[in-house]
C-alpha cells in the first residue's frame, strides 16, 4: 500500500527528485555508515551523481541536498533560513561530521562529481555513496536511487523489485488498478476517499490521518500564501522575475472597481499554481504532491475548492486528499512519477489527474465520474516532456503547473456532466502513460538535452 504519507510529504524546492530525494538518500547513507564497523577506518567521502540527476542536478540544487543529507538534515525538518549557512560551514572546514568525534574529509566541489559518462544501471536518476580510507581505497560504497516524488530505495532493491513480493500486513482494499477501486466501492458501498481511509487506519488512527491531511492542507494554503506575498528574481541566472503577487494585485484592482471577466476564476487558479511554485522554484517549503515539479496543481485546484465553491468544508479538504492519493498511488504502483523516467507526464499530468479526481469527489461525484475525472486530466497530457530551460523548475515548470490545475478544474467538471461511461478508463491511461514514457527519447526525460533547454537561448 502506498500511503497518503507517502504520496504527500513536506519538503522543499525545487524538485522531489532532484532535491528531496539525494537529500534524504544521503542522510539514509549517513547514518548507515556511522553505525558500521568500518567507520573508524573512513577519511574522506565522495558522492558520484548519474543521469539526470548528473544533467540537470546543479541547476535541481542536487549538490546542496546531498550536503544537507550528509549533514543529518531531512527534507521535512531543515530550515530553509539556515540552508546557506550550513553550505558555507562545509565549504569552509571541508568535512562532514559523520558522528560525534568523527569527521571525514569532504569537499563539496571535489568529492560531488556530476558524472555524465557513466551510465546508470537501473533509473536515470542514481547516486553513488563512497566511503574511502586513508589511502583512498573503499571502505564502504552504496547506490541509491531517486525514483519520483521523495521516494529513494537502494538499487539492488530496484533490481530485486520484480521478483520481491510484499510484506507486511495486508490492507482491507488492497486495490492495484482503477477497476479494483471502483469493485472495492461497488462491493463495499464506500465512496473512493473512505476506501483510503480504510487502509490507513490499518496502521494509525483515524485522529492521527486527519490531524496529517489538515497539516498538509495547512502547509499548502501556506505556501500559496507566502507566494502571494513575494517579489523579486528567482535563483538561477534566467531572471525570472516572480509574479504571483503582482497578479494577485491586479484581480484584487478588479474586484474592488466591479470590473471582473467571465473568465476571472481560471485566472485565481492559475494564480494559486504559479505562487507555488515560485516557491518551489525559490527553494522554500512545498509539498510534494505527488512531485515538486508538479507541486502547484493539487494545492491551487484545493484553494479553489475551499475559496470558490459553495459549501467547501474542512472534511472536504480530507475528502479531496484522501481521493487524489488513490489516484496518486495508482500512477506510482503501475507507471511512475519521475520526470526522469517519463517525462513531465508523470508530473504534470499525474498531479492533474489527481487533482482533477479529488475536485469531483468533493463536487459529489460518484465513483465512476471521480475515475472519469482521473483519466481525462491524464490522458491530455500524455506526451508531455520534462524540458527545463537550464536544468531549473522554472521555465516552463512555473506556467505548466497553471496550466495543469485549470485542467484539473475543466476535467472534473465535463466528468461531472457524465454518468462515469466512457471509453478510455484509466488503467488504459496509465498503462499508455508508462509506454509512452518508455518510448520517449531520453533528451526529453528531465536532462534538458532536448525541447525548450536547447531551443530557447538562455541569457
Amino acid at each position: 500500500m502506498i500511503s497518503v504519507f507517502d504520496i504527500f510529504k513536506i519538503g522543499i524546492g525545487p524538485s522531489s527528485s532532484h532535491t528531496v530525494g539525494p537529500m534524504r538518500a544521503a542522510h539514509d547513507f549517513v547514518q548507515s555508515l556511522s553505525r558500521s564497523p568500518c567507520l573508524g577506518s573512513v577519511r574522506r567521502l565522495q558522492v558520484r551523481l548519474l543521469g539526470s540527476l548528473a544533467w540537470t542536478g546543479r541547476g535541481h540544487g542536487t549538490d546542496k541536498a546531498v550536503v544537507l543529507g550528509l549533514l543529518g538534515q531531512l527534507p521535512s525538518s531543515v530550515d530553509p533560513a539556515q540552508i546557506d549557512r550550513m553550505l558555507a560551514e562545509v565549504r569552509n572546514s571541508k568535512s562532514i561530521p559523520i558522528c560525534e568525534g568523527h569527521r571525514a574529509s569532504f569537499d563539496p566541489d571535489l568529492d560531488i562529481v556530476f558524472d555524465v559518462a557513466l551510465e546508470a544501471k537501473h533509473h536515470p536518476n542514481t547516486l553513488l555513496f563512497c566511503a574511502l580510507d586513508s589511502d583512498g581505497e573503499q571502505v564502504v560504497g552504496e547506490a541509491w536511487c531517486s525514483i519520483g516524488g521523495g521516494f529513494v530505495c537502494r538499487e539492488d532493491e530496484i533490481a530485486q523489485a520484480s521478483s520481491s513480493q510484499p510484506s507486511g500486513p495486508t490492507a482491507p482494499f488492497d486495490f492495484r488498478s482503477g477497476e479494483e477501486l471502483l469493485r472495492f466501492g461497488r462491493e463495499r458501498e464506500l465512496s473512493i476517499a473512505e476506501t483510503v481511509m480504510a487502509n490507513e487506519c490499518l496502521i494509525r488512527s483515524r485522529e492521527e490521518i486527519e490531524d496529517y491531511l489538515d497539516l498538509i492542507t495547512a502547509a499548502m494554503m501556506g505556501c500559496i500564501d507566502r507566494g502571494l506575498s513575494m517579489e523579486g528574481e528567482l535563483p538561477g541566472g534566467l531572471k525570472v522575475k516572480r509574479r504571483a503577487k503582482s497578479i494577485f494585485d491586479q484581480l484584487e484592482a478588479s474586484a474592488r472597481s466591479n470590473m471582473r471577466s467571465p473568465h476571472e476564476v481560471m485566472d485565481w487558479v492559475s494564480l494559486y499554481a504559479i505562487a507555488v511554485n515560485e516557491e518551489n522554484a525559490a527553494g522554500g517549503r512545498v509539498v510534494t504532491a505527488p512531485t515538486n515539479g508538479a507541486a502547484g496543481v493539487v494545492p491551487a485546484t484545493l484553494r479553489y475548492y475551499r475559496d470558490h465553491c459553495p459549501g467547501s468544508s474542512a472534511d472536504g479538504m480530507r475528502t479531496f486528499l484522501l481521493t487524489a492519493a488513490a489516484i496518486g498511488a495508482l500512477f506510482k504502483m503501475n507507471a511512475s512519477i519521475s520526470g526522469a523516467e517519463v517525462g513531465c507526464q508523470g508530473e504534470v499530468g499525474v498531479a492533474c489527474s489527481m487533482a482533477a479526481a479529488g475536485l469531483a469527489a468533493v463536487l459529489g461525484g460518484d465513483n465512476a465520474q471521480i475515475e472519469n475525472a482521473a483519466e481525462i486530466g491524464m490522458e491530455h497530457h500524455l506526451g508531455m516532456t520534462c524540458d527545463p530551460v537550464g536544468g531549473l523548475v522554472q521555465v516552463p515548470c512555473i506556467e505548466r503547473n497553471a496550466f495543469g490545475a485549470v485542467s484539473a478544474v475543466n476535467a472534473a467538471s465535463l466528468a461531472l456532466r457524465g454518468d462515469g461511461k466512457h471509453i478510455v478508463s484509466l488503467d488504459v491511461v496509465i498503462r499508455t502513460m508508462r509506454d509512452t514514457g518508455r518510448d520517449m527519447q531520453s533528451k526529453y526525460k528531465e536532462t534538458s538535452l532536448g525541447g525548450l533547454a536547447v531551443n530557447l537561448p538562455e541569457c
